[in-house]
């Protein structure tokens, strides 16, 4: 098949002499693209320009200094989407690789999931991230059968905690002593949403 195949809103773009690449297209502006060795080098190149801006709230930028590094994240973020245990997806803004959303674990026995994200600085303000989420919980209710659908955002992460508002999700708790990132230890606030 050329071109691209389409299956509701998720597609398969290339041609037969390309890599069949994943796309969920979220709506005009933004589509999701399961991880492909391709995005290391973005990804690299992205981290690196929002290295201080991201470390606010995540740990794992001070472990992925290399290209190679963020081909190892995409080929484990491969296998669990093989297992059937995640899915992570590049963020495309208005055709350019802005930061990355899933679901960083997939409990098909508790039929739930938590969507996990982060998003260049420079793309803040758009709706992205929120847009993107409402799709991802609208996608694993639909066609992942879950029920519950999860986001834990540092309890100090004001701008995440205010897209699990907008969400309509609820505020379920705040876990201590959750993550450590750099020298700080952060307590996380988590939220959930339930199929209706």
């Amino acid at each position: 098949m050329d071109g691209d195949v389409h299956c509701g809103c998720v597609h398969f773009c290339g041609n037969k002499k390309e890599n069949k690449v994943f796309k969920l297209t979220v709506d005009e502006d933004i589509c999701l693209y399961l991880e492909h060795e391709s995005f290391a080098p973005k990804y690299y190149e992205l981290v690196n320009k929002n290295y201080d801006y991201l470390s606010q709230w995540l740990a794992w930028p001070a472990h992925c200094k290399t290209v190679d590094s963020y081909k190892d994240f995409v080929k484990g973020s491969l296998k669990r989407y093989a297992e059937n245990k995640g899915m992570s997806c590049a963020i495309e803004y208005k055709g350019t690789i802005v930061g990355n959303i899933g679901f960083n674990a997939i409990h098909h026995n508790l039929k739930k999931t938590e969507i996990g994200y982060w998003l260049s600085e420079s793309h803040q303000g758009f709706g992205i991230i929120t847009r993107s989420c409402r799709f991802l919980i609208d996608y694993a209710f639909t066609t992942l059968g879950m029920e519950r659908v999860q986001i834990s955002a540092a309890k100090d992460n004001l701008p995440s905690r205010a897209v699990c508002e907008r969400l309509g999700m609820r505020l379920e708790g705040i876990i201590s002593n959750c993550e450590k990132v750099g020298d700080r230890v952060l307590d996380h606030a988590v939220y959930g949403i339930h199929k209706q």
